[in-house]
């Protein structure tokens, strides 16, 4: 299946907005106090997101950068692209090896493999505990059935998908809102113009991984704007 680069760019909706910040927030999800929080990061690297590569590679990058300034997170970044091709680093803590990896993947033609994705994020979450699972793409070319069936799974494991949509494409805005609410996660598209808000979005899931509720409720307070306005809305009362 053929995606067009000529995608129409659409940006996050203060509803979508308010409603990623809400699902986050009542997500039960949080690591015990002597545990690092654990985030599976997996991104598409098929040849229709070549053309933002380098601007999403700088965001993840502000947002790895964000989560280990606090500490106790543990980041495994995995990547699909080409014919079959799928891999995954070890779990680290260390932002310049993951940057490192990051950087050195290219994209190529193929087919998603979100499944591939899934099934990985289900394996490593049954040998210890995995707190989020952050997923970027532009598109989804499988059986959807299949998908959700395992993103009901990770529901029942406790691991919340969160995903960020590349574009706008239809096909796969119904997927991700479907794996997003099956894994009790959320999910928000993004484009150029919304960067910033994509990169503040981003952390506050991975330290919401490390701290809980706590945690991103400081990373609000001293993020301030888009951040702040929008959680101190659904902050729940001690």
């Amino acid at each position: 299946m053929t995606r067009s680069r000529d995608k129409l760019p659409q940006t996050s909706t203060r509803s979508e907005v308010d409603s990623f910040i809400d699902a986050i927030k009542t997500t039960a999800v949080g690591p015990v106090a002597d545990q690092n929080g654990r985030l599976l990061f997996a991104m598409d690297a098929t040849a229709s997101r070549e053309t933002v590569w380098d601007r999403a590679c700088h965001i993840q990058g502000q947002m790895f950068n964000e989560t280990v300034s606090i500490g106790g997170l543990s980041v495994q970044l995995a990547h699909y692209g080409g014919f079959m091709e799928f891999a995954a680093t070890p779990w680290t803590s260390n932002a310049r090896d993951l940057l490192h990896y990051m950087t050195a993947i290219r994209c190529h033609a193929g087919q998603t493999q979100i499944g591939q994705v899934l099934k990985h994020a289900l394996s490593e979450s049954r040998r210890a505990r995995i707190h989020a699972l952050v997923f970027v793409g532009d598109a989804m070319e499988e059986d959807p059935d299949a998908l959700y069936k395992m993103a009901g799974e990770l529901g029942i494991l406790g691991v919340p998908m969160f995903l960020f949509q590349d574009g706008n494409d239809p096909v796969a805005e119904g997927a991700f809102r479907r794996l997003a609410g099956l894994s009790h996660g959320a999910y928000c598209r993004f484009d150029s113009s919304s960067a910033e808000q994509l990169r503040d979005l981003m952390c506050a899931v991975a330290i919401f991984a490390v701290g809980g509720r706590v945690a991103l409720e400081d990373f609000s307070r001293r993020r301030g704007g888009t951040v702040r306005r929008l959680t101190h809305t659904f902050t729940p009362k001690p």
